[in-house]
């Protein structure tokens, strides 16, 4: 089946400072090329630096002036998230685009995280929550705008109150979408903080649909070793233009939400095909499970008790 090629015009970022997690591969380093090309000056921080000079070598060749800045950084390590904002904040330097894309899914099994965390809350949740935190100063700074990246996963489940790291029981997709929930609570109730607050930054979510992405592919890093059955899946649907996206597509709501001039704080952008699964990026209503102000600040305070920051004292 025949597909036709999705796209959406970026606006200049010339003189802009843009900070993208995730951004070796995959959704990340679409993303981290289409800032360059709009002129921004991109930070790609990963956690496997050879990898990143890889995928910095692959955005340069398709924007061959493209400013880019490599930093080391484990979302899985709240040591490794406060020694990055230490040394950009050292920069002094304002950023006016984050985007916190970078994830894990559904590893073989229940895996924690250098602080004790399951991985999955921990890397797509808690430290996110931490680079927020200790890149504040700069973040106010640039009147950035925040996207977090969540899933489709979020469109049902709930936080595991009382098992928050799944030490009792364990299920990897009920997990992920824990993950992504409070990732996506988390920011909206940044967004409701920073205009009581004034704090000038805004914040808003993304999702990607379903597409071949490096999610469910070989994670040798999380002890996967080959593509899930679920990934092998995806991918053909994607190949035959049957309801999923690509991972072209798939990068769109997110550059959507950071970008688009006239994307709008507080609110979700994902695909609008059926189910929202492919299709033209567009704004849609949130899920219901992140739709209760009270559980995003008990979410947000949480995520401040678990990682030992204060996004409201870093914004002060």
């Amino acid at each position: 089946m025949s597909r036709t090629p999705l796209d959406i015009t970026v606006p200049s970022l010339a003189g802009k400072r843009a900070l993208v997690t995730g951004a070796s591969d995959g959704m990340g380093l679409g993303l981290a090329t289409r800032l360059a090309a709009a002129g921004a000056e991109v930070l790609m921080p990963v956690r496997n630096r050879s990898k990143g000079e890889a995928a910095a070598a692959t955005v340069r060749r398709t924007v061959p002036d493209a400013d880019i800045a490599l930093h080391d950084l484990d979302l899985a390590s709240l040591d490794s998230v406060a020694a990055l904002g230490q040394t950009l904040r050292a920069e002094g330097r304002p950023i006016h685009v984050l985007i916190n894309n970078a994830g894990v899914m559904q590893p073989p099994g229940r895996q924690t995280t250098a602080d004790g965390f399951e991985l999955q809350l921990g890397t797509n949740h808690l430290g996110h929550v931490a680079l927020v935190a200790h890149l504040m100063p700069l973040l106010r700074a640039g009147r950035a705008r925040i996207t977090s990246q969540v899933s489709v996963a979020a469109e049902r489940g709930g936080i595991h109150w009382d098992d928050l790291s799944w030490e009792r029981s364990y299920s990897g997709m009920r997990a992920y979408a824990q993950s992504k929930i409070a990732l996506g609570l988390f920011g909206l109730e940044l967004q409701r903080r920073s205009a009581a607050e004034g704090w000038g930054v805004t914040s808003n979510l993304s999702h990607p649909g379903v597409a071949p992405t490096s999610l469910l592919a070989a994670r040798p890093e999380i002890g996967r070793d080959r593509v899930t059955v679920g990934g092998r899946l995806v991918r053909a649907l994607s190949a035959r233009g049957i309801l999923l996206g690509t991972v072209e597509s798939a990068q769109l709501p997110a550059l959507l939400a950071a970008t688009g001039p006239e994307s709008r704080p507080g609110v979700l952008y994902g695909p609008s095909g059926p189910r929202h699964l492919g299709g033209p990026p567009a704004e849609q209503p949130l899920y219901p499970p992140l739709r209760s102000e009270p559980e995003a600040a008990r979410v947000w305070e949480m995520s401040e008790r678990l990682t030992g920051v204060s996004v409201a004292a870093a914004a002060r």
